[in-house]
Order: structure tokens, then sequence, then C-alpha cells
């Protein structure tokens, strides 16, 4: 990872990851397709299994844990009917989550980026965060889902800011990824085994670094030629 080689005092826009960082949802994911892998017959996961689902699409992890293509368009068509609401219930709001959004906004906004579909817009619903996000993009507003940068791009793009105006927070090899892919600042939480920028253990750490100190980014990357355009001030800018 390059070196930091510019000062900025705080973040224009914070990009927050979902699962594993507003909310504590290994529970809910564990709950949710084991109930499908037991309804076809099939054993519960292991920590592996959880890994997997915790980081990638609903649609990739049935094809993950349903490898025959037959049996996997039964749970599909299964998967489209069932009630998510009582997994909603498992899960655990992050602590200092609300107090670090009322903090910062709204001189920094900010956005969601998850690799979650359907479910996002009813989980912000129940927990009462709607009003606390500018932007949310699901799996279903991209057509490449993380690691791929789109999301991001996407992000930028909406807020008009540069790759270096922003930080994004992931606990996983998958935020970090593309977070690298889309050349911004990347904040690993509550796993400090990811390569990253800045590391926080909770949300009362963040808000205090955000309010007592400034912060250090990369320098900008040039944007891959593929995919989306990120926003650029001042023409050629880098």
């Amino acid at each position: 990872m390059a070196e930091p080689q510019e000062i900025q005092n705080r973040p224009e826009v914070i990009i927050f990851d979902c699962d594993g960082v507003l909310f504590d949802s290994r529970k809910a994911n564990r709950a949710y397709y084991d109930h499908l892998l037991n309804r076809f017959g099939r054993p519960s996961m292991n920590e592996t299994d959880l890994d997997y689902v915790h980081t990638h699409t609903a649609g990739e992890s049935i094809a993950y844990l349903f490898p025959d293509p037959g049996q996997r368009e039964e749970v599909l068509a299964y998967n489209r009917g069932l009630d998510y609401s009582p997994f909603i219930l498992l899960m655990e709001l992050e602590p200092g989550l609300g107090d670090l959004l009322q903090a910062i906004r709204p001189a920094i906004r900010t956005a969601i980026s998850t690799n979650r579909s359907t479910t996002i817009q009813a989980i912000l619903k129940v927990f009462q965060l709607e009003s606390f996000f500018d932007l949310v993009v699901s799996s279903l507003d991209v057509r490449r889902p993380k690691p791929d940068p789109e999301s991001v791009y996407k992000i930028l793009n909406h807020f008009q800011v540069r790759p270096g105006q922003v930080l994004y927070l992931g606990d996983s090899e998958v935020d970090a990824q593309t977070a690298r892919n889309a050349g911004v600042p990347f904040a690993a939480y509550k796993n400090p085994a990811l390569e990253a920028d800045l590391h926080f253990h909770s949300f009362f750490q963040l808000k205090d670094y955000l309010e007592r100190t400034s912060w250090t980014i990369r320098k900008e990357p040039i944007i891959p030629a593929y995919g989306m355009t990120p926003y650029r001030k001042g023409g050629g800018e880098q």
C-alpha cells in the first residue's frame, strides 16, 4: 500500500459497509442461511461458510452453499417468498453508531456500500437509521458487486468528490479490496489483520479521532479505465 502523502482535516464523505460494521449480523446470517440449508436437507454452515456469506451477495452465497444448479433454482424460488423480518431482529446495532452519526452529520456526508440486496432498506427502517445516510448503494444498484469498485465510483459521482476526500470503513478483505480497487483510503473496523490506512476498534474511537485530529490519506492513484469514472474537480487534477 502506498505511503501517506497528503493531510486532510477530515473526510468529506464516510462510506460504511453494513455487515460487521453497522451491525453484528453473524447470528442473523447464520440463522437465515441455515434455514435455507436445513429446509432443503443440507447441513448447517461451518465457520468458513459463515465467513463467506458474511461478505458476499445473497445470490453468490446461495450459489456457494447449493452447488447443484437444479436445487439452487428451487432455493432461489423459495427464497423469493421468504419473510426476512425475523432475521433482522437477530441483528445487533454496533455500539456508538448513533452517537457517531449524530456528531458528524451534516458536516460529513454518509453513505453505505453493501453487498446486501433487498434487505438493506428494511434493516435501516427497523433500526430507524434511514435519515442518517445520504446514499445507500446495494448490490441491486450496480452491475458488479464488491470487491469491484463500481459501488464506490457511484458514491464518488453522487457527491462529486475525489477519491482522497472519502474514507471507506469496512471489516473484511472484500472491503479492503474494494477500497484498493477504487483508490480510496481504507479504515479497517475491528479487524487488525487487514492492511489499511487506519484501524478502529469502535465507533467511539472513530468519533474521537474525527473530532480531535487530522487524518492522513494516500495520494490518489489513476482510476482504471473500465467501469464508471469518478468525478474530479479541476479537469485533469489527480
